[in-house]
């Protein structure tokens, strides 16, 4: 998590003051709870909202304090009592350490979720608009990298957009599965607090009670989460790598913007390079690179250990910053996207009229031909426009068996365009309604 590719929005829910910030909110709500079942004093647990609710907590007396004690809960709940005074001893009443950070950690990944699916909502709008735009912008489709046959650009982006919304629903569901509190003590027993006080923090910090926590909340959750991140992080991958392919000088169909005054290479004033999406190839690694952790940290010792805390505090804030980042960065080059329509017709003629090669095998099929000697009779005409240079109509129409099955009004009509997007409309219609 560095400056560079970090947004200041999604930082600030890792940074040390929100953390003590959400820390305070879970104990302070714990101990309104406990006043109302009349564990604690009614106006203990004012005092300390009056207190504490609207300080500023000094991280650096914290850092001092577990210098000490080894322990960050007890450094902060130290600096608490620092603050509220001797109503503090009714704070942590029954809990353990546990409580708080899961909470904790689950209240900040359900607030990174929210500007996730927010990042997405935007990349969804973009490429909604920019597919609409080039609907019908004919272009080559490729297979192997190899063309294949038309299709168009907004075909290409429908795609991307109808991926990012099956990404936004699971984002939805990884946001449910996350959002859960455990406050229920030593070994998650409750034998020292009451089940009504987890009810409680849940409700006020926007979750739900865990049903059964070891003392920790179970990580198959925290699995689920960091494995969507990463299939998210491999669409915006997706998306790019394919951005970056159609950028090359010698296809040149799309290109990233390039602003006044930018510079490609140190050394070659000409180059206009991809570094946009090159740089989220590179991202989304970043954020893959959690899920075997992630996955890992499901396997934990008995009730609890701490084998998963050192991960988490790592790959919580680098994942979710990363990918907000880069959500952000992929929305921006849609949005400016250059896009060259008359390069991709030239792309697509270079050899020909090779891509209508299917339709006049499945022609000669029709007029009575085997499916092998169809084939045999395509390819041979397809070799030439590959080895030689020729024009594929050309020489089927010189071809007297392709001729003996096809007329050469029948032959021209199968290089019609319109034939490849005639159901454009249909695919629109099913990925944006």
């Amino acid at each position: 998590m560095i400056p560079r590719y970090s947004r200041k929005e999604m930082t600030d829910i890792w940074s040390p003051q929100s953390k003590f910030r959400i820390w305070f909110e879970i104990e302070a709500h714990a101990c309104d709870a406990l006043a109302e079942l009349g564990v604690i004093p009614k106006e203990a647990a004012k005092t300390i909202w009056d207190k504490a609710g609207n300080v500023k907590f000094d991280v650096d007396r914290i850092d001092e304090i577990e210098a000490v004690t080894k322990h960050d809960v007890i450094a902060f709940l130290t600096h608490l009592a620092e603050i509220v005074g001797d109503d503090a001893r009714f704070v942590h009443q029954g809990m353990t350490s546990s409580d708080v950070l899961d909470t904790c950690f689950n209240v900040q990944l359900v607030k990174a979720t929210d500007l996730l699916l927010e990042d997405m909502d935007k990349l969804l709008a973009a490429l909604k608009k920019r597919a609409h735009e080039h609907k019908d912008t004919v272009t080559i489709g490729r297979s192997h990298g190899i063309h294949a046959e038309p299709t168009t650009f907004g075909i290409k982006l429908a795609l991307a957009y109808a991926e990012f919304e099956r990404c936004k629903t699971r984002m939805v569901a990884a946001r449910e599965e996350i959002a859960t509190c455990a406050i229920s003590g030593a070994v998650g027993t409750f034998a020292n607090i009451d089940p009504k006080v987890e009810e409680h923090v849940a409700k006020a910090m926007g979750l739900s009670a865990e049903p059964v926590s070891t003392q920790v909340i179970p990580r198959d959750r925290h699995a689920m989460y960091f494995a969507t991140l990463g299939v998210v992080a491999s669409s915006v991958e997706r998306l790019a790598t394919e951005i970056r392919h159609l950028q090359r000088t010698e296809v040149l169909e799309a290109e990233e913007y390039f602003a006044p005054g930018q510079k490609g290479s140190s050394a070659m004033p000409h180059k206009r390079n991809p570094i946009l999406t090159e740089n989220l190839t590179g991202l989304a690694r970043i954020v893959r690179m959690s899920v075997v952790p992630a996955m890992e940290n499901v396997a934990l010792w008995h009730e609890r250990d701490i084998s998963h805390s050192s991960v988490e505090r790592m790959i919580g804030p680098d994942s979710t910053v990363t990918l907000d980042f880069a959500l952000n960065r992929l929305t921006g080059v849609i949005d400016k996207l250059l896009v060259y329509p008359d390069n991709m017709t030239a792309n697509m003629n270079k050899f020909r009229g090779l891509v209508h090669s299917q339709r006049v095998l499945l022609a000669l099929t029709q007029a009575g031909a085997s499916r092998e000697d169809s084939y045999r009779l395509v390819q041979r005409n397809a070799m030439k426009v590959w080895e030689q240079g020729k024009d594929f109509l050309t020489e089927l129409l010189a071809d007297d068996e392709v001729t003996g099955l096809l007329s050469e009004e029948e032959i021209r009509e199968k290089f019609d365009l319109g034939y490849h997007t005639k159901h454009v409309d249909t695919i629109f219609n099913r990925v944006f309604g």
